[in-house]
């Protein structure tokens, strides 16, 4: 099963730095999603690098008046 999560070396590879607050600020300039752990690491989903998207959400249904009903005489 693939990695969901890039690893430090691949992290460090991203950013361009080892020490995980320099990663943050150059992780929130390049604007990418990313999350901190309780190590106080950051976090990156691999799909944010892929460019592979969640999986869409069928849409809701739009609205659509009632057909009129035909009278019987």
């Amino acid at each position: 099963m693939p990695n969901m999560f890039l690893t430090q070396e691949e992290l460090v590879e991203l950013t361009g730095r080892k020490i995980k607050s320099k990663q943050i600020e150059v992780l929130r300039r390049m604007a990418l999603p990313f999350w901190v752990n309780a190590c106080g690491k950051p976090v990156v989903p691999v799909t944010a690098i892929e460019g592979r998207k969640q999986p869409a959400s069928k849409p809701e249904p739009t609205w659509e008046p009632p057909r009129p009903v035909a009278r019987i005489k």
